[in-house]
């Protein structure tokens, strides 16, 4: 099992920006599509945006222009850059891994095996 680490949440105003790193254990992004979801309370989980092992990208229509995946395989991290983020991007952020594919990446949660513990991102007025 792959354990996924996510860090870099925190709180930030409108308008700014963060990046959230996601740390794995083995060397697993070269043969999985890598994604990252959000949720909130009530709700379910969102997908944010994904990467394939040749870099391939989706973004979610409401991060679209927004925010940037990218991976280093070297170092086993996952990104998500966040800019001009807003209040409605408040979310527990989670990093996730589908070990049974490397292209052609799905977007629902269900499809993905391998789930960090989060890292909260607020964004205030």
């Amino acid at each position: 099992q792959v354990q996924l680490v996510e860090s870099g949440g925190g709180s930030v105003e409108a308008g700014g920006s963060l990046r959230l790193s996601c740390a794995a254990s083995v060397d697993t992004f070269r043969s999985s599509c890598m994604a990252w979801f959000r949720q909130t309370p009530g709700k379910e989980r969102e997908p944010v945006a994904n990467i394939d092992d040749i870099g391939y990208t989706y973004y979610g229509e409401s991060v679209k222009g927004r925010f940037n995946i990218s991976k280093d395989d070297s170092k086993n991290t996952l990104y998500l850059t966040m800019n001009s983020l807003k209040p409605d991007d408040t979310a527990m952020y989670y990093c996730a891994a589908d070990r049974s594919r490397f292209h052609s990446c799905e977007r629902a949660p269900g499809h993905y095996n391998d789930w960090g513990h989060g890292t909260q991102v607020t964004v205030s007025l």
